[in-house]
């Protein structure tokens, strides 16, 4: 466990040097071993891209919402569910896939197969990677997914469709994803697997943890979910 922890201390102070890591999803365990955690954010380089909130919905649900309305200038890739849930799955992504896995989920289908109808975002010259990440408690072999859809070497002709299965929790230890590996233009896609990080049993502390993180200028959003029972296997709000 201490390689692991040291891993994750220093990929986190890697997080931090990164001027544009652009959207990320961290998922683990926490350090108690009883609650899954999911972590999200989103930046922006743009004011449209700054300017969302996360918007919390009855069923669990969390939406982004423009902060002020009539700085909106393009709504198609920047409001969205991030977040979704459907009987004991719970789905995190970076756009609307998230609805296209619930649907596929609630038709009896899988992660895996609903991303194959899916690529990157259609933002060129960047063509932003589409990150998704799923805990399904009626899933006893996986404890949970990660996935990232890009092109290959920037050529939009290709999509790359990388999926991460971890059979095992690790108490302490969240893998993150992220859509970019720093700035530039057009900005360079994420390389390589999920990063370890460190997860804590406080939501809280979590979420502040990672947006203690991200740069100051770029960053909008962070969002974090304690709720997923590892031990009485259910699901709790909190």
């Amino acid at each position: 466990m201490a390689h692991w922890s040291e891993r994750a201390a220093q990929n986190a102070a890697k997080l931090k040097e990164n001027s544009y890591p652009g959207r990320g999803i961290v998922i683990g365990l926490t350090p108690d071993g009883t609650r899954y955690v999911q972590v999200y954010w989103i930046m922006g380089r743009s004011e449209n891209s700054r300017n969302r909130i996360f918007v919390a919905e009855p069923d669990g649900s969390v939406r982004t919402e423009a902060k002020d309305p009539a700085k909106l200038t393009d709504p198609s890739l920047v409001i969205y569910y991030p977040v979704r849930q459907i009987g004991q799955a719970h789905i995190v992504t970076n756009g609307d896939q998230t609805d296209t896995i619930r649907d596929a989920l609630a038709a009896g289908g899988s992660f895996e197969k609903a991303l194959a109808a899916r690529t990157f975002e259609p933002d060129a010259p960047h063509y932003t990677p589409r990150i998704s990440g799923l805990v399904d408690l009626a899933d006893r072999s996986c404890a949970y997914k990660l996935s990232i859809l890009k092109t290959n070497g920037g050529d939009p002709s290709q999509t790359l469709r990388y999926f991460f299965h971890f059979e095992q929790a690790v108490p302490g230890l969240g893998h993150g994803i992220h859509t970019y590996g720093g700035d530039g233009n057009p900005l360079p896609s994420f390389e390589g697997e999920p990063i370890p990080l460190p997860l804590f049993d406080d939501a809280a502390q979590t979420a502040s943890f990672y947006w203690e993180r991200l740069n100051a200028d770029k960053k909008s959003r962070c969002w974090s979910k304690r709720s997923v029972s590892r031990t009485e296997r259910r699901i709790r709000s909190l």
